[in-house]
């Protein structure tokens, strides 16, 4: 449980930074490190734009290793960091409005917290929680500003959205129709498939085995062993098994071989270019469309989310336009 609570806690450590370390007003901060913004007479530094941002940036990092040349790579940071102060930016600004409008949040909110965190991931040791916050470098009382801070910006933005949101009929009826291909799957094949390579020699030999092998089959002999014994492909090992294919995986030859067989059949002898190959459909799937009916609701979600995330847009936008915002 413990564990859980680290990696939860880091992340969310992460995710509400500024939470963590009081802002202070430019005069005091400049001298301390670089400034990345200034949201009224509050300032942004650099350094909780490197902790917000750190994760990410070490992934990238990693995945990008010797496979990304540098300058595309500082330009995926560069983003992610630009983002980054964007995001600290519009959480400064839900802070300043809260204290503009001297809303408050109970204290015993916290406490509440506190105690459950205390009781589910601790059972109930509160030395052992207050344990893991110093490993984190955290004292009791920055991780209750933290959580202060969140339940601050979740109400905030709550507020910002708090009238009903409803979705015309016509409007989730034209989204499923935009949308209908992703509500769609194509016909699907379950395939297996064995490759025998013809060889230097013109490949009569190896046309005369593929085709004993296709008479076995016929005679009842499981197509998965064969494939083990016999084929020359990736797939060997695995009984020639392809899984569920469509008609874009395969190149348009073995494609029209493969689905012209029924459910159960195993195909003629496909020659092309340097292999002969023998198809087996072990099952067939029709093309389907999910009906708008099964998913009303769902788009109907769908819509509603969008349209709360532009009114939070929109009114950010108004707290950006009527503060002092400057990005350096």
């Amino acid at each position: 449980m413990r564990r859980s609570f680290l990696a939860r806690f880091s992340s969310l450590a992460a995710a509400l930074w500024t939470g963590f370390s009081p802002v202070l007003p430019v005069s005091a901060q400049e001298v301390l490190d670089g400034i990345a913004a200034v949201v009224n007479d509050e300032v942004i530094t650099f350094s909780q734009v490197r902790e917000l941002t750190g994760a990410k940036e070490r992934s990238i990092r990693e995945a990008a290793r010797g496979a990304v040349r540098s300058e595309e790579l500082m330009g995926k940071i560069a983003e992610i960091r630009k983002q980054a102060i964007s995001d600290l930016v519009d959480r400064q600004l839900i802070l300043q409005e809260f204290k503009k409008n001297k809303f408050q949040i109970p204290d015993h909110f916290i406490e509440d917290r506190v105690n459950t965190i205390t009781r589910e991931e601790f059972g109930g040791d509160r030395s052992a929680f207050l344990r893991t916050l110093a490993a984190q470098g955290y004292s009791m009382e920055r991780f209750r500003q933290m959580e202060t801070e969140k339940m601050i910006v979740q109400s905030m933005r709550q507020q910002a959205v708090k009238s009903e949101t409803k979705v015309p009929e016509a409007q989730i009826e034209e989204y499923y129709r935009s949308h209908v291909a992703d509500y769609s799957t194509p016909e699907q094949l379950k395939l297996r498939m064995i490759t025998i390579r013809k060889g230097d020699e013109g490949g009569e030999n190896r046309k005369k085995l593929i085709e004993e092998i296709r008479q076995k089959i016929t005679k009842g002999a499981k197509f998965g062993d064969l494939a083990k014994l016999y084929s020359e492909d990736s797939n060997q090992e695995a009984g020639g098994d392809w899984g569920w294919i469509d008609r874009k995986t395969l190149n348009e030859a073995l494609t029209k071989a493969a689905f012209s067989l029924k459910a159960g059949q195993v195909s003629e002898v496909v020659s092309i270019e340097s292999s002969y190959y023998l198809l087996f459909a072990e099952a067939k799937k029709d093309a389907a469309t999910r009906p708008l009916a099964e998913l009303r609701d769902e788009i109907e979600r769908k819509l509603i989310q969008e349209e709360r995330q532009k009114r939070q847009q929109a009114w950010l936008a108004k707290l950006r336009k009527k503060a002092y915002v400057k990005l350096f």
